[in-house]
């Protein structure tokens, strides 16, 4: 028997599953619990930083003259450097270490913390807010960290608990971020959260041990700009194309650029010997319906996330009524009604105005987060262990049945504070379920070497779905803004106009048309879980992989 040409290279066998992770088998509970809470508390960062700050942008606003509708980009900024840098810090984390890949995203958040904080320059902040995004990679490298380092028993449970928290963002952070906002101002936000990374690095390094298990291939650096870029191009058009106009020309080019960009990365990762993810991973039935199922979620997440602080926002007709008559009696417009005549003025609005409490931050975060928030952290933890005692399919039907419930109440239903309050404790059950039924999908489906790169595909469609929800509804809401007609008794009405648009606030249908979307979503998410054949037998914390 002759032997094989030396030059001849032999096709490479599979990675084996890895016999020892540092896995923490054997020690005491307490150890166990310090170590999950640590993790979950760090992950936290984006998402706490997040309920603070988004809502702040009004109140930022002044500090930066001439940005003006532009202050919508320390938002926008965030999400689009998160989504392009998840899925290359997932794969990173496989190669290098999953520890190590948080503890830099927390540095990276650190210091854009501390230049926002302290700039005055427009440009600047918006690196601060791109340097902090990185830290939105911080819960998808955690799945993978769980999953090689706590014992199997309590991954599932677990990974529901870094999805919705440990009540940080979702309980306290409308509370102690509205509070910071109207006792010290916007730069307070930031030097808490800059205190609280500040605490999170430390602990992170002292008390969680790192994963021994990695990756054997190299970076490939031409695969990571394709997918990174290509993911920001799609980002960019998702999260603007409502202002500049879906189908303009220099709007839809992001859009192009970016299919463009990432069609060229699935070719390139088909031929590369160390690809980021392998394609044939990548579009297995099992991870294709995880991410069917997270695009549909995701979307009624971005809707509901960006419709009901809003609506809760928006001025009851009263308050809208006394701001407009105020407005008349101080001139505006340079015609000044006499104090007098106040009796006879009257406003009506071309959309009911029910929907509207008035509410501030701090308002917002005791009328609905709490209960979103609390309920949400409740039911990922609870969610996370049924997933580990009969599987997380179920889980997924639960959050896609209670999605699509509790958009409908909040669309056809009236909305007082205990009615807010009511939805939100419904929709919290719907996300925590969520939220823990796809992670433990995904890394039931996986191998434990392809767990960081996985996650962050799974948080890459959960950025662009979301992205397409709130586009939707931006779209939705911009095609009807709320108007208002003056009359004055005794004054003709062709002498005080017709309906003039009141900007920045928009009327009920635009919010009930994505509400709808939202259940439209639910539903369609709903029959993909009834469907899947995936997850049907209890999770195993990545134990068997196909």
């Amino acid at each position: 028997m002759t032997s094989a040409p030396d030059h001849v290279q032999s096709p490479p066998s599979p990675e084996p599953e890895p016999e020892s992770t540092n896995r923490l088998d054997g020690v005491s509970k307490l150890r166990i619990f310090a170590v999950i809470g640590v993790v979950v508390l760090f992950a936290e960062i984006a998402a706490l930083q997040y309920t603070m700050v988004a809502s702040a942008a009004r109140q930022i606003s002044p500090s930066f003259p001439g940005v003006g509708a532009n202050i919508s980009w320390m938002v926008i900024i965030f999400g689009l450097v998160g989504g392009a840098t998840t899925p290359i810090f997932g794969k990173m984390s496989d190669l290098w270490g999953k520890r190590r890949m948080m503890l830099i995203s927390g540095v990276s958040f650190a210091v854009g913390t501390l230049i926002c904080a302290l700039t005055s320059t427009w440009w600047l902040f918006l690196v601060g807010r791109g340097l902090e995004a990185v830290a939105i990679s911080a819960p998808t490298v955690a799945y993978g960290l769980f999953r090689d380092i706590l014992p199997r028993r309590y991954i599932p449970a677990s990974i529901g608990v870094i999805a919705t928290g440990l009540g940080m963002s979702a309980l306290f952070a409308p509370l102690l971020g509205g509070w910071l906002l109207d006792a010290f101002g916007w730069r307070s936000l930031f030097w808490f959260l800059l205190i609280f990374v500040g605490v999170m690095v430390p602990l992170m390094m002292w008390v969680v041990p790192e994963t021994t298990l990695r990756s054997n291939q190299r970076l490939d650096v031409a695969g990571a700009l394709l997918l990174g870029c290509g993911v920001g191009l799609v980002l960019v058009y998702l999260s603007n194309g409502a202002v500049w106009g879906w189908g303009r020309w220099n709007s839809v080019a992001y859009l192009v650029g970016g299919l463009l960009l990432l069609a060229a990365f699935l070719a390139v990762e088909r031929v590369v010997s160390s690809p980021i993810m392998d394609m044939k991973l990548l579009f297995s039935p099992k991870v294709l319906v995880v991410l069917a199922a997270a695009t549909l979620g995701s979307m009624v997440v971005g809707i509901q996330g960006y419709s009901i602080p809003y609506m809760l926002q928006t001025p009851t007709e009263p308050q809208l009524h006394g701001q407009i008559l105020k407005a008349a009696l101080a001139g505006s417009g340079g015609q000044t009604l006499p104090p007098a005549m106040a009796p006879l003025f009257h406003t009506t609005f071309n959309s009911t105005l029910a929907y509207g409490l008035g509410a501030t931050l701090l308002l917002y975060g005791l009328y609905s987060a709490v209960y979103s928030g609390g309920f949400g952290m409740l039911s990922g933890a609870g969610a996370g262990e049924l997933s580990r005692k009969i599987g997380p399919r179920l889980p997924l039907i639960v959050a896609m049945a209670v999605f699509t419930v509790s958009t409908v109440l909040y669309a056809y239903f009236p909305h007082s504070k205990w009615q807010y309050g009511l939805f939100a404790a419904i929709f919290g059950i719907g996300f925590g379920a969520f939220y823990a039924a796809c992670p433990n999908l995904m890394m039931e489906a996986v191998p434990a070497r392809q767990q960081g790169i996985s996650a962050g595909m799974l948080g890459v469609v959960n950025s662009l779905a979301t992205s397409v929800g709130t586009g939707a509804l931006t779209a939705f809401l911009r095609a009807n803004p709320l108007k208002v007609k003056v009359s004055v008794t005794g004054i003709p009405e062709k002498l005080t106009g017709g309906y003039n648009v009141i900007p920045e606030l928009n009327g009920f249908n635009g919010y009930q048309d994505g509400l709808l979307l939202a259940a439209a979503c639910g539903a369609l998410g709903l029959v993909v879980a009834l469907l899947m054949r995936h997850g049907r037998a209890p999770a195993t914390g990545g134990a068997i992989s196909d």
